[in-house]
């Protein structure tokens, strides 16, 4: 019993002193090892902070530039559409300025057109008063020939005029007038009968003589052929055809027959006919005037009533 005590009594030999001291040291050394770890994490955690607040600045940057980008891309977005609006006006207002100029284009066009007819109605009436203002038959002539020179453009032709005084056939066309045929001096044509007509120029002049219809070239002078006439009209009174303008040459500076030169083939035709015969029968009556008797007559004949058949 003793003994026990004894070996229990050592194993409490350590003074109470140090084992104080020693759980001192451990609870100082756990405490500094806790408030060490915990200033390293308050350390982090004020780093981990630190990095969060540069991250949300960031973040906020990268917000205000996609929101500065957005209301860009808006604004774009209603810059394209505004371009595309003033793009359909424009395409508008085009088709306004089109159809305006096209209208303008119709206008100019139809004043063009007017002024043409006016002049080409200015020269037939000038060609027609020429031709009836006078009934001396040296004149009538002469104005005959101004006309196909001036207004026609004819560097050559030839006038011819029927001979009926051997029968109610001629026989022969004579030319009464001509121009620019100082080369080949024209001559008298015989003419026979339409089944008769040669070729040729001749066989032109008498074929319009006998049919009453032109030959007119159409086409281009330089591709026409130069033997043949460039027009060959006839001279008719009523359904009479009494003789053949015939066109050798036109001037260099035309090159075709226009419309206003086929008016005045047609007015020729007619008045020419009219004042050549007309200043013919005045020149054969010596220039004297019909008597009135003649129109008192005449004045009986229309104004008589019409008869009635029993």
């Amino acid at each position: 019993m003793t003994e026990k005590k004894g070996r229990g009594g050592r194993r409490s030999d350590r003074p109470a002193v140090d084992l104080a001291a020693e759980l001192k040291l451990k609870r100082d050394s756990f405490v500094q090892t806790f408030f060490k770890k915990g200033a390293e994490f308050t350390e982090e955690l004020l780093l981990e902070n630190d990095r969060v607040r540069k991250a949300m600045s960031e973040l906020e940057h990268e917000n205000a530039l996609l929101r500065t980008q957005l209301a860009s891309d808006r604004a774009m977005r209603d810059l394209l559409e505004k371009i595309q609006q003033l793009e359909q006006e424009k395409s508008e207002l085009l088709g306004h300025m089109h159809e305006a100029e096209a209208i303008s284009t119709r206008v100019v066009n139809r004043h063009a057109q007017i002024e043409e007819e006016v002049s080409n109605l200015a020269s037939l009436h000038v060609a027609s008063w020429h031709l009836h203002s006078t009934l001396k038959l040296p004149l009538v002539v002469r104005h005959l020939r101004e006309l196909l020179a001036q207004l026609v453009g004819a560097r050559s032709f030839v006038i011819y005029l029927a001979d009926f005084e051997n029968g109610a056939v001629p026989r022969e066309l004579v030319p009464v007038a001509s121009d620019g045929m100082e080369a080949h001096k024209p001559t008298r044509l015989r003419v026979g009968a339409l089944e008769d007509v040669s070729e040729g120029a001749e066989g032109i002049i008498e074929r319009v003589f006998f049919t009453g219809v032109p030959h007119i070239v159409e086409g281009l002078f330089a591709e026409a052929d130069p033997a043949l006439p460039a027009a060959c009209l006839p001279i008719r009174v009523d359904d009479r055809t009494i003789g053949v303008i015939v066109i050798h040459t036109i001037l260099a500076q035309k090159d075709r027959f226009v419309a206003v030169d086929f008016e005045l083939f047609k007015m020729l035709g007619v008045h020419a006919g009219a004042a050549l015969v007309g200043a013919q029968l005045f020149t054969a009556a010596d220039g004297k005037l019909p008597s009135l008797d003649l129109f008192l007559l005449l004045d009986a004949h229309t104004s008589a009533p019409p008869r009635r058949e029993s």
